[in-house]
């Protein structure tokens, strides 16, 4: 059911999911202020992929990824790595139990539901912002080098749900125009349409603050320290002692958002899962290359218009845990092996995904206080449903009914036997 109509919101989180949402609510009138310590958020939303991964329907949390764990391990030369394996056991624990046949089909339909939406969502944001140029749906690209690779993994990919997605095997011509790429010819890949990329991620947050700020949207830049309840409704308390509140306050701050939450409640199962990337301003890859994923390398890599961005890892630290710079050097090797045309060192960035057990995000409404709404724990989809997340929240905010049903994403999930009080 929706919320009632609101008239005043504070957006907690500056990310891509807290920019988006804010200029939504900013766009359906509601007077919108949003909250971020930092000008230009070095989080996920920055350092991911750039990649609008529609395909991505099943989700992480199922026995094939724990079958396929081991060999994974950055020990082996994986992308997989757990550095701090005492700290993240109570949630890989909750994990394995996420991961069962019957709760793995219900994720990968609830997951299903918002991915269909995402590559549109996309496309009506940046039209409404008049900037279409910073969506390319053309498509992305996996690619194995090994010819005993490329068959299992094709027939993985051919057994996998993809949603609305489109696959097709790449023709020997396509191939062949890897040749001056790359040092050696991809032994077979696959095409999907209807997944896309933006076309710089850097760019796409500050044409979207713009955005926000141009519709009269109010940008506080603080820290906010602690959250409580007062008359029965949620405020935020700055570093500074002042108290925000509103018609609606929303949690949407990332990897942060489970300390904030914590006040209202058990604290949600929120984790800091951190990726890596090397971006080189200076190189030679076509500016109409989609994103080439190297499935071996468990990497892929994005040409921005601000350079060309190699990304991978899996990493389970914590969060003030200092960044492996053996992940940066893991990428340059790759780099380096399958000659990509790239100059220099490059740039290095380490950031962390907010991530769920379930690899599900938590969206929707707190039972703790009146107004309190919540959108955080996207894991690796941030960036692909920030845009379909808006609609939702705006959705409710506005008292309109939302696009699909939001029980999946409940934060109540984790925590129906053990008294909680989020809804």
């Amino acid at each position: 059911m929706g919320v009632g109509q609101a008239q005043s919101a504070v957006v907690i989180g500056a990310g891509i999911v807290g920019l988006t949402i804010a200029l939504r609510l900013r766009q359906a009138g509601v007077r919108a202020t949003l909250v971020d310590p930092a000008a230009v958020p070095a989080s996920a939303s920055y350092g991911n992929a750039g990649h609008i991964a529609t395909e991505q329907v099943e989700p992480l949390a199922s026995w094939a990824t724990i079958r396929s764990a081991p060999r994974r391990l950055f020990a082996f030369g994986g992308a997989l790595d757990v550095r701090d394996v005492v700290t993240f056991a109570p949630w890989m624990a909750r994990f394995a139990h996420a991961a069962s046949p019957a709760k793995f089909a219900a994720g990968r339909m609830a997951l299903g539901g918002l991915l269909s939406r995402a590559l549109p969502a996309w496309q009506a944001l940046v039209d409404d912002i008049e900037r279409p140029d910073l969506l390319h749906a053309r498509g992305h690209t996996v690619l194995w080098q090994s010819p005993d690779v490329a068959r299992r993994q094709r027939a993985a990919w051919m057994a996998t749900d993809i949603g609305n997605t489109r696959v097709r095997d790449l023709a020997a011509s396509e191939l062949d125009a890897y040749d001056d790429l790359l040092s050696h010819r991809p032994a077979g890949g696959l095409r999907f349409s209807a997944t896309g990329q933006v076309a710089d991620v850097g760019e796409v947050m500050q044409a979207l603050q713009a955005s926000f700020v141009a519709a009269g949207g109010e940008l506080l830049r603080a820290r906010v320290a602690t959250m409580a309840i007062e008359r029965g409704r949620a405020i935020a308390v700055l570093e500074d002692g002042q108290r925000l509140g509103a018609d609606i306050v929303l949690v949407a701050a990332g990897v942060a958002s489970a300390d904030l939450m914590a006040a209202f409640g058990p604290r949600p199962p929120l984790i800091a899962e951190r990726g890596y990337h090397v971006q080189w301003p200076q190189h030679d890859w076509p500016s109409d290359m989609p994103p080439v994923v190297f499935e071996e390398r468990s990497m892929i890599v994005t040409r921005f218009r601000g350079g060309l961005r190699a990304a991978s890892f899996v990493e389970f630290a914590r969060a003030r845990t200092p960044a492996d710079p053996r992940k940066w050097a893991a990428l340059r090797r790759h780099v380096a092996a399958l000659g990509l045309p790239v100059c220099g060192d490059g740039d290095t960035w380490m950031g962390a995904r907010p991530t769920l057990p379930d690899y599900l995000p938590a969206i929707g409404r707190s039972q703790a206080a009146s107004n309190l709404m919540y959108a955080f724990g996207h894991q690796h989809l941030g960036l692909t449903l920030a845009p379909v997340t808006s609609e939702i929240i705006a959705a409710l905010v506005t008292g309109q009914e939302p696009p699909m049903s939001l029980a999946a994403f409940d934060l109540q999930r984790f925590h129906r036997n053990h008294g909680a009080t989020h809804a």
